[in-house]
């Protein structure tokens, strides 16, 4: 809870200093035996338990900017769906600079895991039931957003 606190009021103070970057993320699941399992990958700068995420990309929409995320971070193909579970605010550091991130995360039914990825090299993948998933993920607004996941078994 005061994780949840200080990560808002954070976005906020930073927010109000420079604009909001937008960007588009993927959160991979399949469905097995009638239970949810999601796809986390390491971010690349500290290793933390994250879904894919990036930048959007002139020509796409967000849902296939959020699908190519994926395709490239977690080596995975599928399903998503047209509309973000939620919106998940973040701040990107670069350098000395803070920039304040807000990510639409759209829900990707996985349909193939490719064996090499273009990230292999930079980023570890975990396939993680919700409980899990819950305890490894860095940001718990990550986690709120895999356990409306549920929905979809």
């Amino acid at each position: 809870m005061l994780q949840r606190l200080a990560t808002s009021l954070r976005f906020r103070f930073v927010a109000r200093q420079s604009e909001i970057e937008r960007q588009a993320g993927a959160i991979p699941y399949a469905v097995i035996d009638g239970q949810v399992a999601v796809l986390l990958v390491t971010s690349r700068r500290s290793g933390r338990w994250i879904f894919p995420k990036g930048g959007l990309m002139q020509g796409l929409t967000p849902q296939e900017a959020a699908a190519r995320e994926a395709l490239e971070e977690a080596g995975v193909e599928g399903e998503v769906r047209d509309m973000p579970l939620g919106a998940w605010r973040t701040i990107k550091r670069r350098g000395v600079r803070v920039t304040p991130v807000e990510v639409d995360m759209y829900p990707l039914l996985v349909t193939h895991q490719h064996e090499a990825w273009e990230e292999q090299s930079q980023r570890r993948r975990h396939w993680a039931g919700l409980r899990e998933a819950q305890q490894l993920l860095s940001d718990p607004y990550l986690a709120d957003l895999a356990m409306m996941l549920k929905q979809f078994r």
